[in-house]
Protein backbone atom coordinates (compact mmCIF):
# COMPACT_ATOMS: atom_id res chain seq x y z
CA UNK A 1 0.00 0.00 0.00
CA UNK A 2 2.74 2.60 1.04
CA UNK A 3 4.47 1.29 -2.15
CA UNK A 4 1.89 1.90 -4.44
CA UNK A 5 1.21 5.40 -2.56
CA UNK A 6 4.65 6.74 -3.10
CA UNK A 7 4.76 5.80 -6.62
CA UNK A 8 1.36 7.41 -7.05
CA UNK A 9 2.65 11.01 -5.67
CA UNK A 10 6.08 10.24 -7.79
CA UNK A 11 4.17 10.31 -10.91
CA UNK A 12 1.84 13.10 -9.55
CA UNK A 13 3.27 15.58 -7.46
CA UNK A 14 5.26 18.70 -9.06
CA UNK A 15 8.83 18.20 -9.41
CA UNK A 16 10.95 20.85 -7.25
CA UNK A 17 11.97 22.30 -10.67
CA UNK A 18 8.65 22.94 -12.13
CA UNK A 19 7.54 24.72 -8.56
CA UNK A 20 11.02 26.69 -9.16
CA UNK A 21 9.55 27.67 -12.51
CA UNK A 22 6.35 28.83 -11.06
CA UNK A 23 5.75 32.63 -10.81
CA UNK A 24 3.89 32.08 -7.47
CA UNK A 25 7.03 30.32 -5.72
CA UNK A 26 9.73 32.80 -7.28
CA UNK A 27 8.76 35.28 -4.64
CA UNK A 28 9.86 32.80 -1.60
CA UNK A 29 13.21 32.09 -3.12
CA UNK A 30 15.04 28.84 -2.21
CA UNK A 31 13.19 29.12 1.08
CA UNK A 32 10.50 26.85 -0.41
CA UNK A 33 12.66 24.47 -2.54
CA UNK A 34 14.92 23.66 -0.01
CA UNK A 35 15.41 20.08 -0.13
CA UNK A 36 14.29 18.76 3.45
CA UNK A 37 11.12 20.20 3.24
CA UNK A 38 10.65 17.65 0.75
CA UNK A 39 11.80 14.87 1.89
CA UNK A 40 10.08 11.97 3.59
CA UNK A 41 11.69 11.76 7.30
CA UNK A 42 10.18 10.42 10.63
CA UNK A 43 10.27 13.98 11.80
CA UNK A 44 8.81 16.13 8.99
CA UNK A 45 6.40 13.66 7.93
CA UNK A 46 4.45 14.31 11.48
CA UNK A 47 4.92 17.75 11.76
CA UNK A 48 3.74 18.00 7.58
CA UNK A 49 0.77 15.94 9.39
CA UNK A 50 -0.01 18.14 11.95
CA UNK A 51 0.56 21.43 10.53
CA UNK A 52 -1.45 20.39 7.15
CA UNK A 53 -4.50 19.58 9.40
CA UNK A 54 -4.44 23.29 11.50
CA UNK A 55 -4.28 24.89 8.61
CA UNK A 56 -6.70 23.07 6.69
CA UNK A 57 -9.47 23.19 9.32
CA UNK A 58 -8.55 26.64 10.88
CA UNK A 59 -8.45 28.38 7.33
CA UNK A 60 -11.26 27.26 5.52
CA UNK A 61 -11.07 29.26 2.46
CA UNK A 62 -10.15 26.48 -0.31
CA UNK A 63 -7.11 27.17 -2.27
CA UNK A 64 -5.62 29.44 0.33
CA UNK A 65 -5.51 26.41 2.57
CA UNK A 66 -2.27 25.07 0.46
CA UNK A 67 -0.62 28.06 0.08
CA UNK A 68 -1.36 28.35 3.50
CA UNK A 69 0.19 25.32 4.72
CA UNK A 70 3.33 25.33 2.69
CA UNK A 71 3.99 28.91 3.98
CA UNK A 72 3.98 27.66 7.78
CA UNK A 73 5.90 24.62 6.50
CA UNK A 74 8.77 26.57 5.93
CA UNK A 75 9.69 27.29 9.91
CA UNK A 76 8.57 23.94 10.93
CA UNK A 77 10.68 22.11 8.64
CA UNK A 78 7.43 19.95 7.82
CA UNK A 79 7.20 18.08 4.80
CA UNK A 80 5.43 20.39 1.90
CA UNK A 81 3.56 17.50 -0.12
CA UNK A 82 1.91 16.18 2.80
CA UNK A 83 1.16 19.34 4.47
CA UNK A 84 -0.81 20.20 1.40
CA UNK A 85 -2.33 16.76 0.83
CA UNK A 86 -3.35 17.03 4.77
CA UNK A 87 -5.59 20.25 4.20
CA UNK A 88 -7.60 18.24 1.99
CA UNK A 89 -9.19 16.44 5.13
CA UNK A 90 -11.20 20.27 4.95
CA UNK A 91 -13.26 19.43 2.21
CA UNK A 92 -17.42 20.05 1.18
CA UNK A 93 -18.35 17.11 2.38
CA UNK A 94 -16.34 17.64 5.76
CA UNK A 95 -17.20 21.54 6.31
CA UNK A 96 -20.29 21.69 7.81
CA UNK A 97 -19.53 19.19 10.32
CA UNK A 98 -16.34 21.09 11.32
CA UNK A 99 -18.30 24.32 11.14
CA UNK A 100 -20.85 23.03 13.32
CA UNK A 101 -18.95 21.74 15.90
CA UNK A 102 -16.33 24.97 15.95
CA UNK A 103 -19.69 26.79 16.78
CA UNK A 104 -20.46 24.76 19.35
CA UNK A 105 -17.18 24.63 20.76
CA UNK A 106 -17.22 28.47 20.58
CA UNK A 107 -20.43 28.28 22.23
CA UNK A 108 -19.14 26.33 25.35
CA UNK A 109 -16.70 28.71 25.57
CA UNK A 110 -18.90 31.66 26.37
CA UNK A 111 -19.41 32.96 23.05
CA UNK A 112 -22.76 33.02 21.29
CA UNK A 113 -23.80 31.90 17.78
CA UNK A 114 -26.95 30.60 16.38
CA UNK A 115 -26.98 27.37 15.05
CA UNK A 116 -30.68 27.91 13.78
CA UNK A 117 -29.66 30.82 12.44
CA UNK A 118 -26.73 28.61 10.30
CA UNK A 119 -28.68 26.07 9.68
CA UNK A 120 -31.15 28.05 7.82
CA UNK A 121 -28.58 30.15 5.79
CA UNK A 122 -26.93 26.22 5.01
CA UNK A 123 -30.44 24.55 3.68
CA UNK A 124 -31.57 27.37 1.44
CA UNK A 125 -27.98 28.07 0.04
CA UNK A 126 -27.59 31.51 1.02
CA UNK A 127 -25.61 33.82 -0.69
CA UNK A 128 -21.81 34.99 0.50
CA UNK A 129 -23.88 38.64 1.53
CA UNK A 130 -25.87 36.61 3.89
CA UNK A 131 -23.00 34.86 5.25
CA UNK A 132 -20.95 37.61 5.56
CA UNK A 133 -23.77 39.42 7.61
CA UNK A 134 -24.09 36.22 9.86
CA UNK A 135 -20.32 36.26 10.19
CA UNK A 136 -19.77 39.57 11.36
CA UNK A 137 -22.87 39.34 13.97
CA UNK A 138 -21.76 37.46 17.19
CA UNK A 139 -21.21 34.63 15.49
CA UNK A 140 -17.72 35.01 13.95
CA UNK A 141 -16.13 34.70 17.72
CA UNK A 142 -17.50 31.53 18.64
CA UNK A 143 -17.01 30.27 15.15
CA UNK A 144 -12.84 31.62 15.10
CA UNK A 145 -12.46 30.36 18.69
CA UNK A 146 -14.19 27.48 17.98
CA UNK A 147 -12.09 26.63 14.69
CA UNK A 148 -8.76 27.32 16.78
CA UNK A 149 -9.65 24.86 19.44
CA UNK A 150 -10.66 22.06 17.18
CA UNK A 151 -7.16 22.49 14.71
CA UNK A 152 -5.08 22.53 17.43
CA UNK A 153 -6.64 19.43 18.89
CA UNK A 154 -7.08 17.79 15.38
CA UNK A 155 -3.28 18.66 14.50
CA UNK A 156 -2.16 17.22 17.89
CA UNK A 157 -3.89 14.18 17.18
CA UNK A 158 -2.22 13.63 13.63
CA UNK A 159 0.86 15.08 14.34
CA UNK A 160 0.74 12.02 16.93
CA UNK A 161 -0.83 9.41 14.89
CA UNK A 162 1.82 10.27 11.85
CA UNK A 163 4.61 9.95 14.79
CA UNK A 164 3.19 6.55 15.92
CA UNK A 165 2.21 5.35 11.93
CA UNK A 166 5.87 6.16 10.64
CA UNK A 167 7.19 3.98 13.63
CA UNK A 168 5.18 1.43 13.15
CA UNK A 169 6.04 1.20 9.40
CA UNK A 170 9.72 1.85 9.89
CA UNK A 171 9.54 -1.12 12.12
CA UNK A 172 7.73 -3.16 9.69
CA UNK A 173 10.28 -2.64 7.14
CA UNK A 174 12.77 -3.85 10.00
CA UNK A 175 11.26 -7.47 10.65
CA UNK A 176 10.94 -7.60 7.07
CA UNK A 177 14.54 -6.93 5.95
CA UNK A 178 15.64 -9.08 9.11
CA UNK A 179 13.56 -11.90 7.99
CA UNK A 180 14.43 -11.74 4.40
CA UNK A 181 18.50 -12.31 5.33
CA UNK A 182 17.64 -14.94 7.89
CA UNK A 183 16.58 -17.12 5.28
Amino acid sequence: MAERLSRWLARHAPKREELAQSRWIKPFGTRVLRSDLWRFTRRSVPRGVGLGILVGIFLMIPGLQIIGAALVSVPFRANIPIAAAMTFLSNPATTPFILVSSIFVGNSLGFHADIETFSSLYDRGAGAGEWIGWMFSDAAPALLSGLLVIACVAGLIGYVAATFGWRWWTARKWRRRAGAGGR
